[in-house]
């Protein structure tokens, strides 16, 4: 049987036989766990709960509205089916120049309208999980690598490691400052892959953080500019979450403004990454954007874009939806209107339960501290918590570890993807779990709205992140407990 198995491999690439997808961890098993086990109101109530998903759904009425009001945008309806050949027919892969307009536009209002986006630099991805793995190829060859904060989205280790061969080198942020990022912890990685004979190609910013819902102040940001003209590498910024701050919303600074406020910055390492999966909540249209002030790295990566286009349907669509300002000025107030509504209920309910989290305003998200339930504070304790989780409370949300955190004990919980009943079951079914635990309930002082969240827990060096990225221990639907 074994020497079957392994004919049948001899037979594959190493690509489609290997492992170097990156999705052997936590955060991806969390996902199969739900998917054998969906909750739902009324065909299975005792199932999981999808906590692990970071999707924008609480303004698809808006959405909807707009499409009914708008049938010509659509090439499928009665009202827009005259534009059905011009959009069915072939399309060169720079884009309609259209829906390049409109997205140049969307991203500059988005961004307080500080900054202009050149429509031409537009280069179209399936999604931004395409657009980082194009910017991969086009800036780093196989064993080199790229900078990248802790904890940071687990799918980086398959977006940009798995068919480009290049490595990512960990910059470790942790709880003692509330996970911010320093220019000390950038130089001491940065050295250390000196050390090692890694190569460094660039630094990647994910601006608001994911997982940790905060975003980096103007300050943070021209040190990180400093740094890589310094040491003459690229930075990437992702940015998809640029719309979902929904407190301060118009304190957001992209990278773009900063480059813009400084003469002495080389624009040809400056990249930025987007999309209209979260801030649009249109994961499913694979809408991703590579936006490059390098010309060469434009060209290219749109030579790449063959592979991942956006369909010309939905590029029609799209531009006839955000070249509506009056639409897209109330969807993006509404949408921070409705996060910051979600969040605070939610981080309310968990904060009467003696559950914090640290303090945030962007994202779809916000990042949980269990640490005070832990058995042990080791990664070995955190598994065993998440498995309880997983299994027991029925909610999947996603361990810290999968997130290459510094300290055991914290999780990532979604809170966007799901209506107000599915966000009480869940704070009713963490109260019922919270009961039995009541000994290791956190002290008020604590609490979610405080700034100040430092831990003592021990974490892993630099060393032993990289050797062992984001493996899970075992998969909760090998071994649930009984």
């Amino acid at each position: 049987m074994v020497s079957m198995l392994r004919k049948q491999e001899e037979l594959l690439s190493k690509i489609a036989s290997g492992n170097g997808h990156g999705e052997n961890c936590p955060y991806f098993d969390g996902w199969k766990a739900y998917e054998t086990d969906p909750y739902h109101p009324t065909e299975n109530p005792n199932g999981v709960i999808q906590m692990g998903l970071a999707e924008n759904q609480l303004c698809f009425d808006l959405v909807q509205d707009w499409l009914l009001s708008n049938p010509e945008a659509s090439i499928c309806t009665a009202e827009g089916v005259n534009y059905f050949r011009d959009i069915a027919i072939f399309q060169d892969y720079h884009g309609l120049p259209k829906f390049r307009n409109a997205v140049a536009n969307f991203m500059a209002k988005v961004r307080g309208n500080k900054v202009k986006y050149d429509p031409d630099r537009i280069v179209m991805s399936g999604g931004a999980t395409g657009a980082h793995e194009t910017v991969a190829f086009c800036l780093a060859d196989p064993g080199e690598a790229f900078l990248v904060p802790t904890p940071y989205y687990p799918g980086f280790d398959r977006d940009l490691r798995w068919r480009t061969g290049v490595q990512l080198v960990p910059v470790v942020c942790d709880s003692s400052n509330n996970f911010e990022i320093t220019r000390e912890a950038v130089e001491a990685a940065y050295e250390k892959a000196q050390e090692d004979n890694i190569r460094i190609k660039g630094l990647l910013l994910t601006n608001p953080s994911n997982p940790l819902g905060t975003y980096l102040d103007r300050e943070t940001l021209r040190s990180l500019v400093s740094f890589i003209n310094e040491k003459n590498i690229h930075l990437v910024c992702d940015e998809i979450y640029a719309a979902t701050v929904f407190m301060g919303q118009h304190d957001f600074i992209s990278i773009s403004e900063i480059i813009e406020e400084d003469i002495h910055c080389n624009r040809n390492l400056i990249h930025i990454v987007y999309s209209l999966s979260k801030d649009m909540g249109f994961p499913g249209f694979r809408v991703g954007i590579i936006y490059s002030y390098n010309d060469k790295v434009v060209s290219c990566a749109r030579k790449m874009s063959s592979f991942g286009l956006v369909s010309s349907q939905t590029q029609h669509l799209i531009a006839s939806m955000l070249s509506d300002d009056e639409f897209i000025d109330r969807f993006i107030t509404e949408s921070a209107k409705r996060l910051a509504e979600r969040h605070r209920d939610f981080t309310w309910g968990l904060s009467q339960m003696g559950i914090g989290c640290l303090k945030s305003n962007a994202g779809l998200f916000f990042w949980m501290d269990l640490h005070h339930l832990l058995k042990e504070q080791t990664y070995d304790g955190e598994m065993e918590l998440w498995k309880v989780i997983i299994n027991e409370v029925k909610l999947n949300v996603s361990p810290g570890s999968s997130f290459h955190c510094a300290n055991p004990g914290w999780f990532r919980v979604c809170f966007a993807n799901m209506d107000d009943e599915t966000m009480n079951i869940a704070l009713s079914r963490i109260r019922s779990f919270m009961s039995k635990n009541k000994e290791a309930k956190m002290p008020v002082k604590k609490l979610c709205w405080q700034r100040s969240l430092r831990l003592s827990t021990s974490f892993r060096r630099l060393d032993d992140i990289m050797s062992s990225p984001c493996m899970s221990p075992q998969s909760p639907l090998v071994r649930a407990r009984t």
